[in-house]
């Protein structure tokens, strides 16, 4: 099935027929990471997906964005093939690295437009991330003869719904939700509290934030087997102990004083004299797990998190103090300008240290990722002074990233954002 975009028959133009794997099925199932360019780079990968999963469909786009580029070759067209994938997270991250992994390509196959290669409606949406960079010809949508009857349909959902991504809006939304209505119902708490949550949930869907929790959860590497467990069920059960006396501070409040602000701030006031206890263990297990791991240079990182954090918490226990009568007016004002000279140094100093360790690293020759694990290139040459560090991506092409960008450092790559 072709959607043709353009009429263009100008053979004088660099096309480019270009794959999209959105959800990354090439690296979790053979481990090759995009871009690939190339008629052998695609056909290679392309076997190597088929053989790892022959019902996956992104075999069968990079099968024929091959056969289409031979086709226009034959043409005469001035024509070259590639491969970019996105993340199996999707959502920003996947866009995110489609156009990093775009403009790769871009610098080192310059074209003029390209022919998209999909394999359904799924991959439209990154419709305008190519063509914010590359006008588009056309659209070459691959569909799958054998799944044009029910049957095969049957089958291909079935597939899908093994898909994490899927699997948790079919079955996690749903069993979340009864869940929710059967606590609140043995509980007595009414309807309010799950449909607070539902709306809650909701938010976060609305505006694109629910990859981030995801992904964020997913970092932490929960484990019975390690230390740092006992610090984790520390935390929360100091966070748990916190909503209760919250809970006990409003309905004690709200008794006394019949006010509602004032049952509020108590609340909040209560919450946070245990939160300060909890990031602390929170902290120790993080920093136990990122030594464990070699991810030495993470702590700074949670170092910074934490500073802000004890900032934030600062400036609210200041506030109900406030509100409670507690302090005055003027006191509130010198601990909100206390809050803020300590935060400036957190960042100073986090900033100092980093430039330190990565002074005593020899960060030269080092292959360099990103968080998804997509190779960018080898460090040529680092910068300290002026917080740089230069790239030889593996087209060649140099690029410059702040020193900022470095997430960790392993000792066989560099982890940048």
């Amino acid at each position: 099935m072709a959607i043709t975009k353009s009429g263009s028959k100008d053979k004088e133009d660099r096309l480019l027929v270009l794959a999209i794997d959105v959800d990354n099925d090439l690296y979790r199932k053979t481990k090759i990471s995009g871009p690939l360019t190339g008629r052998s780079q695609i056909l290679n990968a392309a076997k190597e997906l088929a053989l790892a999963d022959p019902q996956d469909p992104d075999s069968n786009t990079m099968f024929y964005a091959v056969k289409f580029h031979d086709k226009l070759k034959d043409e005469g067209y001035l024509v070259n093939v590639a491969t970019i994938t996105g993340s199996e997270l999707e959502g920003y991250h996947a866009d995110r690295e489609i156009a990093r992994q775009l403009e790769l390509v871009l610098e080192s196959n310059k074209s003029d437009a390209c022919v998209l290669i999909t394999d359904g409606a799924s991959d439209q949406r990154v419709f305008p991330i190519v063509e914010s960079r590359l006008k588009i010809n056309s659209v070459q949508v691959v569909t799958l003869k054998q799944a044009e009857n029910l049957e095969n349909t049957y089958f291909t959902v079935l597939e899908k719904l093994k898909e994490p991504h899927y699997a948790r809006i079919v079955f996690g939304l749903p069993a979340v939700l009864l869940l929710l209505f059967a606590i609140s119902y043995a509980v007595g708490t009414g309807w309010q509290l799950p449909v607070g949550l539902i709306g809650l949930y909701l938010l976060i869907k609305g505006f694109g934030l629910e990859d981030a929790f995801i992904n964020s959860f997913k970092g932490f590497g929960f484990s019975a087997d390690r230390m740092s467990f006992a610090f984790y069920l520390s935390c929360l059960l100091f966070l748990v102990a916190g909503l209760f006396i919250a809970y006990g501070n409003y309905t004690s409040s709200m008794k006394i004083t019949g006010v509602q602000a004032l049952a509020v701030a108590n609340s909040i006031e209560g919450f946070l004299i245990v939160l300060p206890i909890a990031m602390l263990l929170f902290l120790i297990g993080r920093v136990i797990d990122v030594r464990a791991t070699r991810h030495v240079f993470r702590t700074f990182k949670y170092g910074i998190y934490m500073g802000s954090s004890l900032i934030l918490w600062v400036l609210l226990y200041s506030f109900t103090e406030w509100l409670n009568g507690q302090i005055y007016f003027g006191q509130l004002l010198e601990f909100t300008l206390l809050a803020i000279v300590f935060g400036i140094g957190i960042s100073v100093g986090a900033g100092f240290l980093r430039r330190q360790v990565l002074l005593s690293k020899r960060l030269k020759d080092k292959q360099v990722v990103n968080e998804l694990g997509a190779l960018i290139g080898r460090i040529s040459k680092v910068d300290v002074r002026h917080g740089k560090i230069l790239i030889n991506t593996s087209f060649g092409n140099p690029v410059t990233y702040g020193v900022d960008r470095i997430t960790d450092i392993l000792p066989d790559r560099v982890v940048i954002s």
